[in-house]
């Protein structure tokens, strides 16, 4: 039975590794007596790209591989770490970040004659072609179930201010804005539009136009006496 490393699907290339260089390994010197073991440590720095679109290894930086290669009897059993640094976007303020990963890896390979070979879909286990082992697909896999969908640059990232998109990471305790409920925005501009209606305390502002009504009457009555 394969050892499995997580991954629901295993891409399968058209062609095969041909030498031992970078994540490809020639475990000829390992033979196939079951049990046999040899240490494996190598700095890989030729390859592209490996991750998701948020975050990943980028191309030609330095992974590191730790591994421990096992024959027996149904192929090379491959386990140890994998480790890289990592450059992000976070994805709640957009900028960038760097990190470090590291993954553990726990994979048979099936020799070509093998009946796990024989008996198993290509999908189902990786194989070795020529006593060569192409590491790259299960990096690619492991790489791709350890990184988060959505990284972030720290753990409490308080993201982007959703009114004017600064960062809230360098706009200050004091950043805000004043936000006017909708449902008395109109009655806020008819408030400022509004003319005024003069100090309570001094009456109203209209005229008084009883005024010269009451002269015009008291004129006309001294005009009677007098006659």
């Amino acid at each position: 039975m394969p050892a499995a490393s997580g991954s629901p699907s295993r891409p399968h290339k058209t062609s095969g590794p041909v030498s031992d260089a970078g994540f490809v390994l020639d475990v000829r010197s390992l033979g196939r007596r079951p049990g046999t073991m040899r240490e494996l440590r190598r700095t890989v720095t030729d390859h592209e790209r490996l991750g998701l679109d948020l975050i990943a290894i980028p191309a030609d930086a330095a992974v590191e591989l730790d591994l421990q290669l096992q024959a027996v009897s149904e192929g090379v059993l491959v386990t140890g770490t994998v480790s890289g640094p990592t450059v992000g976007e976070c994805s709640r303020c957009l900028e960038p970040f760097d990190d470090q990963v590291e993954i553990r890896l726990t994979e048979l390979f099936a020799y070509p004659d093998s009946t796990t070979e024989q008996t198993t879909e290509d999908d189902e286990v990786y194989r070795m072609e020529d006593d060569l082992i192409d590491l790259e697909p299960v990096i690619l896999d492991a790489i791709g179930l350890e990184l988060p969908l959505q990284p972030l640059c720290t753990p409490d990232c308080a993201g982007l201010c959703p009114e004017c998109g600064v960062r809230m990471a360098i706009a200050g305790p004091d950043h805000g804005h004043e936000i006017l409920d909708p449902r008395w925005a109109k009655l806020a501009n008819f408030a400022a539009e509004a003319p005024g209606t003069g100090d309570p305390a001094e009456g109203s502002t209209t005229p008084d136009r009883s005024a010269p009504a009451a002269d015009d009457a008291r004129v006309v009555s001294e005009n009677t006496e007098e006659k």
